[in-house]
């Protein structure tokens, strides 16, 4: 199972001018639609005199969480080549939001392409660009007498644990990668009356 992806650190920006417009690429790391949402709004209110604000963006590690947007631009002639970038950089988890400052000058369609594509680019070269993991979590709740046989788990799995209660009736939440998910819950039931649930969001 692919649990690995690319994205980046944190926001980053690039710019690019072309016959008095100007364009600038905001990178920004993602991970749900609500986010997006706020993000693209506070970044029109930031640039509120801009004529154009295009994005695209990816979620997810397949190729079917994606969105491209051309903000009044012709067609395929912002977000699609914005997009182009992210696939290019191979990155996921990203929104990229190129703003445009109108120059009084047409570009066509061949120009506009090249500036949305050249002002996200400039973006993600300037972006400190991370692997990540896709992680699993639990609740696990099981009898202070299982606790030696969960902590050897926990151990030898090398997984993140957090808001332990060690009393007669213990608790304690997990985090692992998600590749080792049917390994481990294969593991801890074999526990004796030990119960866990998956954590979904």
């Amino acid at each position: 199972m692919e649990d690995e992806y690319k994205s980046i650190s944190k926001q980053s920006t690039g710019r690019f001018k072309d016959r008095g417009s100007k364009f600038i690429g905001i990178a920004v790391p993602v991970v749900s639609d609500d986010e997006i949402r706020g993000i693209l709004e506070n970044i029109r209110k930031q640039y509120h005199d801009a004529r154009h604000h295009c994005y695209a963006y990816k979620l997810g590690t397949t190729d079917d969480n994606w969105r491209v947007n051309d903000d009044g631009e012709p067609s395929g002639t912002a977000g699609n080549p914005i997009l182009g970038q992210i696939r290019s950089f191979g990155l996921t988890n990203i929104l990229i939001i190129v703003v445009r400052y109108f120059g009084g000058t047409l570009l066509g369609t061949g120009g506009l392409i090249n500036a949305y594509r050249s002002a996200a680019k400039e973006a993600l070269q300037n972006a400190e660009i991370i692997k990540k993991t896709i992680d699993c979590r639990y609740n696990l709740h099981f009898p202070y007498t299982s606790m030696n046989d969960v902590m050897r788990i926990v151990k030898e799995e090398n997984m993140e644990q957090t808001d332990q209660v060690f009393e007669m009736d213990c608790s304690m939440k997990i985090r692992f990668r998600a590749s080792l998910e049917k390994k481990i819950k294969t593991r801890l039931e074999l526990i004796d009356k030990l119960k866990f649930e998956k954590i979904l969001n």
